[in-house]
């Protein structure tokens, strides 16, 4: 309906009323808001991948000289400044987008250095008048040669200052810094990426024109957040590289890593773009609470400014990491989706745009920078050449100038007659008139004759350069390159092609049974102390991987079930009942023990020098034999040592120590070797079992000065006897000693409690065995750094002196083959 609008008349005029249409007016006004919205506010440029507000803010902080290499000032001055001069809305919008220039968890590379509280992702800034501010070294990239014409100017608000229509931009920041924002009738949300890559695609688009989306996607290959995380389902970065929109999934680092004794948990050290920790915790007490999520025993934030974020999730025990870790990313933000839609204004009007489209603009852009900043440079200095020359020609009849300028009448006379007499123009008899005496010198010449020969080779560079469009390209190319070079950083975010996690349960769906099922397992012990749980179905068996890793030699073995006991016997003579539920689980098909965690860290050992030496079944009645580093022997039935959580299995002497210990039936013998090289072997059916408590008998009758450092359980009649010489006074690792390898049934046999035979011959300097082992043919060694090494055939004598090795041996063990 009409409706009728009142305007004040103007003096001395009668009073006028005018009859609107409402529905014209609302559609009218309605245009306007919309129109300055999406042009004014929302969408940024496609040139310099700027807001209107974004770009008013560097260029405010450019011009009052807020340089990285000066001091911050308050964001209020700026906020002020910025609204004062060149923004016409309040100042809460403005400090919001400084803010957010300046957040390194929002921008791949920020554009403001904040000092203060600029907030987390979780938390809000301070203030403005309690933080402080000044451009980051990216933001000069973008506003320099300002002062050269190289953009367009237009006027303020109220038409009393100059702002740049669009930055110079040196790097493409829409594609790297990405940007969101959401107008009438439209929306952008743009990914940020990586600046090396970015400069990368760009250079190569402007040497091939023609390169397609597909193609520049090999240096592009996906986004690149600032919080890092991984990139799931390329497909759909693909969509948005070729068709401007698209969406994935992005979900955090997560890494399952040993809290405590016998305590597993999930670190999460990256998280998805804009989550924050605690939008994480509170839906995963929300999902506990509701009972759709099970497992979670608690949940500890850890994040501080000097380590970065670290959510540590505590599971229990029995549940599997693996699966509690699948609905976390069903459940929580821990996964979450990211819809690209690269809306963006490309000569004023709002575009859906491509990789290759979003590209082309900007070096559409950037060509046109370096073209009209040649055009100034080059006028600059014909202009400048155009005095030098003028003064050259002052300074060679300076007499006459002077006579000249001392028979005028006034300076308009003056400049007349140098103009005459000279053949000036008016520009530089002007100069000459304003030029001071002190420049009248022999050196002034001489500087003045380089300079025009600088002026003269600068501007024959420039006139080549506007003339070659190649050349223009390439130096487009070569700034691109430096911006590169000074801002560029490593790749954060992870790409992958695996599929996300499955769809959120339906409403009064029950929670899935999250724990690890009581399977038939046998735990697997290196050498090197790491440990294993490899979980078996029927008729599988345990296979070594098809090239050897680190750790893999093996120290024991023993057949439970997932949720069973088992006992770890340590060198200090006890045994720790443990579980395996919670020890890394490998497949059967490749068993690799790099995977393991260290057993003693698992137990809870926090000895140093204690060490795991054998597994022990509690449901086994065979005995097993221990053997001390003094010489003691002992058998024990495993049975008796089932009573406690911890319990006894030798009464040592002091100073004594368990060396070795393995399952010893009654037909199997038990080996000595000692470091002077005595080798004992006696049956087992020798040692009666004992008692927990009871110290054991004598093994091996052990010289002054020596020590026992192998001792084991031998049943296979093929056995190999390996031995290491070396010194006492070198340090370790720095000589890897002598190696020796013989037949075990070279050794003749002889009674417990003897002194042995001799098992290496030492050569002058040695005087020591360093590592001794004898069991099954096919052993394997390892370095102190678990790497393997090779060991030689068992062909030596057994008192030979071995041959030299080049490389430290820490250990030796058997092999799953």
């Amino acid at each position: 309906m009409p409706a009728s609008r009142t305007e004040p008349p103007a003096p001395d005029a009668p009073e006028r009323i005018e009859d609107v249409d409402v529905s014209s007016e609302m559609q009218g006004s309605f245009l306007e808001y919309a129109y300055s919205v999406i042009y004014s506010r929302a969408l940024p440029d496609a040139r310099d991948g700027m807001k209107p507000v974004q770009r008013r803010i560097l260029y405010t902080m450019a011009d009052m000289g807020l340089r990285p290499d000066r001091g911050h000032v308050k964001s209020a001055r700026v906020v002020g400044e910025v609204m004062g001069k060149l923004h016409p809305h309040g100042d809460a919008p403005i400090y919001d987008a400084l803010v957010r220039l300046a957040q390194a968890f929002s921008l791949r590379v920020p554009l403001v250095d904040g000092h203060g509280n600029f907030g987390s992702l979780d938390d809000g800034p301070a203030a403005p008048r309690y933080t402080e501010a000044r451009l980051a070294p990216a933001a000069l990239a973008l506003t320099e040669n300002l002062d050269e014409d190289v953009v367009d100017f237009i006027p303020n608000y109220d038409g009393q200052f100059q702002q740049p229509a669009v930055l110079p931009a040196a790097y493409p920041n829409l594609l790297v810094n990405g940007a969101t924002g959401i107008a009438v009738g439209m929306a952008t949300n743009m990914a940020p990426h990586n600046l090396i890559e970015v400069v990368s695609a760009a250079v190569h688009l402007l040497a091939h024109q023609d390169a397609t989306a597909e193609e520049l996607m090999d240096f592009v290959p996906g986004p690149d957040f600032p919080t890092g995380g991984i990139v799931l389902g390329l497909e759909g970065v693909k969509d948005a590289y070729t068709k401007g929109r698209g969406a994935f999934k992005i979900r955090g680092k997560v890494a399952v890593e040993a809290l405590g004794p016998r305590r597993t948990g999930l670190v999460v050290t990256e998280l998805p773009y804009q989550v924050g920790p605690e939008r994480v915790i509170e839906k995963i007490k929300d999902a506990v609470q509701s009972k759709k999520l099970t497992g979670i025993a608690d949940v500890t934030d850890l994040t501080d400014r000097n380590h970065g974020l670290r959510l540590v999730i505590g599971i229990k025990t029995g549940f599997d990491p693996q699966a509690v870790l699948e609905q976390l990313y069903r459940l929580t933000p821990l996964e979450d989706s990211f819809s690209i839609n690269n809306v963006a204004l490309v000569d004023g009007q709002p575009q859906t745009l491509g990789l290759k489209e979003l590209l082309q603009v900007y070096l559409d852009h950037r060509i046109q920078v370096v073209t009209r900043r040649s055009r100034f440079r080059l006028a600059r200095r014909e202009e400048r050449l155009h005095l030098v020359q003028g003064l050259l020609i002052a300074i060679l009849d300076i007499d006459e100038v002077i006579q000249v300028i001392r028979t005028s009448e006034d300076s308009e006379q003056a400049r007349a007659r140098l103009r005459d007499v000279f053949d000036l123009s008016e520009v530089q008899a002007e100069y000459i008139l304003e030029l001071r005496l002190r420049r009248l010198t022999k050196f002034s010449r001489i500087e003045l004759e380089s300079e025009r020969d600088a002026l003269l080779a600068e501007i024959a560079a420039l006139r080549e350069l506007l003339g070659s469009e190649a050349l223009i390209r390439a130096q487009v190319a070569r700034e691109l390159e430096a911006a590169s070079d000074a801002y560029g950083t490593p790749r954060r975010t992870m790409l992958m092609n695996g599929k996300p996690a499955a769809p959120r349960p339906t409403r009064g769906a029950p929670a899935p049974d999250l724990q690890i099922a009581d399977a038939p397992t046998v735990v697997v012990l290196s050498t090197t102390g790491r440990a294993v749980r490899v979980d078996l179905a029927e008729g599988q068996e345990l296979t070594a991987p098809p090239r050897r890793s680190k750790h893999d030699a093996i120290l024991a073995t023993a057949v439970s079930t997932a949720r069973g006991d088992l006992g770890a016997l340590t060198s200090a003579g006890r045994v720790v009942r443990f579980s395996p539920v919670d020890l890394p689980s490998v497949p059967p098909a490749s068993v690799q023990l790099a995977a393991g965690v260290p057993l003693r860290d698992y137990l809870g050992i926090t000895d140093k020098k204690e060490r795991v030496l054998a597994l022990v079944r509690f449901d086994d009645d065979t005995p097993v034999a221990l053997g001390t580093r003094q010489g003691v022997v002992k058998r024990i039935v495993p049975t008796a040592l089932a009573t406690r959580p911890e319990v006894e299995a030798i009464g040592l002497k002091p100073g004594d120590e368990v060396v070795g210990a393995a399952s010893a039936p009654d037909e199997t013998e038990l080996v000595f070797v000692t470091s002077d090289a005595q080798l004992l072997r006696f049956a087992a059916s020798s040692v009666r079992p004992q008692g927990g408590p009871a110290g054991g008998m004598a093994g091996i009758n052990v010289s002054a000065g020596a020590a026992v450092i192998f001792f084991g359980v031998v049943s296979d009649a093929d056995a190999v006897a390996i031995s290491i010489s070396g010194a006492e006074g070198v340090l370790p690792g720095t000589d890897a000693g002598r190696i020796k390898a013989s037949r075990f049934d070279e050794f003749p046999a002889k009674g417990r409690a003897t002194g042995g035979v001799r098992s290496h011959a030492f050569l002058k300097g040695e005087d020591r065995l360093s590592v001794a082992w004898v069991g099954p043919r096919g052993a394997l060694a390892v370095g102190p750094d678990g790497s393997v090494r090779a060991l030689p055939e068992a062909t030596a004598k057994r008192d030979a002196s071995g041959q030299p090795l080049d490389a430290v041996i820490g250990s030796i063990g058997r092999t799953l083959a």
